[in-house]
């Protein structure tokens, strides 16, 4: 895939040459075309287009309907080459690889297990056949001069009634490459009230909790992953924002009255895992506009929320974690040090122990 921003700089320095931290990336939104091509051709499997570079373009175009349903349906494509072993630790494994190249040292990796059941395997063989190309990717990458660690995020979709199913998944494979737990799906009529048993599951096994909230939906969604779900980060969260009321603008200064919920969500530090091009794309910031530059991203980062940049769903977006940084720098002027921050924030937020997220953090501040 080609990415125009693959050579962008900030003050002089390539933005892909900085170590960078990926907290919301899906596996099945991060494949290669030609890779799906291939498993597909192998597999018997009708694809809307055969050509790598037509696929990809197909994909874009798919994503661009501004809805977050719309944008969902492109999963059927990628998660019908994901239903065997081999195809799984492919695709984890390029994943890994296209993250490395991307300079990021740590992420983190969600899918749901529950969609590749499809070939026979069982929930456990699923998760570990992804840890499988997670280590060949690590492995591949350190061999290329590239450090990086990736943990797994494991997704329960809340529309489909095995959340608990997977909160015990992940429990169990919490020592074997699982980090946490994750809600995704549709937001509206599905919140994480709905969800007690795995949310029980899991915060009782002290396994962090992030929960796709505030992009389908608004406030009562945030308000649900936080009080029911017991989130530590939001997965998205960028309609917090619909929670501040801009009372007044003085040349750059801007005077705004918080709610209650987006004045718990930043004196809190709540991390939010923000996605400008998918936020876009998927109709998350309509009530804003319908630029980038119309992103509340600005806005929610000169207030002091906790924001970190991510991709979402580097194939569907055709993005980079390099290209979401190139843009903001582009559309809000950012520089070196507030790349940094935004990068200091999510390593912060990573599902990892104390010591090792200081060490990220140490690795950060060396490398900028």
């Amino acid at each position: 895939m080609i990415d125009p921003f693959g050579d962008a700089r900030v003050e002089g320095v390539s933005i892909r040459s900085l170590p960078k931290v990926s907290l919301h990336d899906h596996l099945d939104g991060g494949l290669r075309p030609d890779t799906i091509v291939e498993l597909a051709d192998a597999a018997g499997i009708d694809l809307p287009e055969t050509d790598p570079t037509r696929l990809a373009a197909w994909f874009g175009r798919q994503s661009e309907a501004g809805s977050l349903e719309k944008y969902l349906e492109t999963f059927a494509v990628t998660t019908a080459v994901m239903q065997t072993r081999e195809g799984l630790t492919r695709v984890a494994r390029e994943f890994v690889e296209d993250l490395a190249e991307d300079g990021v040292i740590y992420g983190e990796v969600r899918w749901a297990p529950e969609q590749h059941l499809q070939g026979g395997l069982t929930l456990e063989e699923a998760v570990e056949a992804v840890q499988e190309g997670i280590e060949e990717g690590e492995d591949a990458a350190d061999d290329a001069g590239r450090s990086i660690r990736v943990g797994q995020l494991l997704t329960a979709l809340r529309h489909n009634g095995r959340s608990a199913d997977i909160a015990r998944l992940a429990v169990d494979f919490r020592d074997e490459g699982v980090v946490g737990f994750d809600l995704a799906g549709p937001e509206e009529g599905f919140p994480a009230s709905g969800h007690r048993e795995a949310i029980d599951i899991v915060s009782g096994a002290f396994l962090p909790t992030t929960i796709h909230a505030g992009e389908g939906a608004g406030l009562d969604s945030i308000r649900s992953a936080l009080l029911d779900g017991r989130a530590l980060r939001l997965g998205h969260g960028v309609r917090i924002a619909e929670d501040l009321d801009v009372v007044a603008r003085e040349g750059e200064e801007v005077r705004v009255r918080f709610g209650d919920l987006a004045r718990w969500v930043r004196d809190r530090e709540i991390p939010l895992e923000l996605s400008p091009s998918s936020n876009l794309q998927t109709g998350a910031i309509a009530a804003w506009g319908k630029q980038l530059d119309d992103h509340p991203f600005d806005l929610l980062y000169q207030l002091g929320f906790a924001v970190t940049v991510n991709t979402d769903n580097r194939l569907m977006s055709r993005t980079s974690l390099t290209r979401e940084l190139a843009q903001l720098v582009a559309a809000f002027g950012y520089g070196l040090d507030d790349l940094e921050t935004f990068q200091l924030n999510a390593a912060a937020a990573a599902f990892l122990p104390i010591e090792e997220r200081e060490e990220l953090i140490e690795l950060i501040g060396e490398g900028f």
